[in-house]
């Protein structure tokens, strides 16, 4: 198993009047890319499902120009 190096950043706090230092561990680059993935893709997946429900909200309702506005903002959802 590889060693994985670790660095850390130091940070001034105050503590009732008095500077404290605490040393914070950096997270890992795979980790954030991780979790910046996976929230890119909840993102994506919760507004292409609001705008579903918006656009059968508007076809519900017989509102034209609200479908046809809501439908140019699903387009690009429409290119998987």
């Amino acid at each position: 198993m590889k060693k994985e190096k670790v660095s850390y950043s130091l940070s001034w706090y105050t503590f009732h009047g008095r500077k404290v230092i605490h040393a914070r561990r950096e997270v890992p680059y795979e980790v954030t890319l991780a979790s910046r993935l996976v929230l890119d893709e909840l993102m994506y997946t919760w507004n292409k499902n609001h705008l579903e429900s918006l656009i059968n909200e508007a076809i519900d309702q017989g509102d034209r120009d609200r479908f046809v506005e809501l439908s140019e903002r699903y387009k690009p959802y429409t290119y998987e």
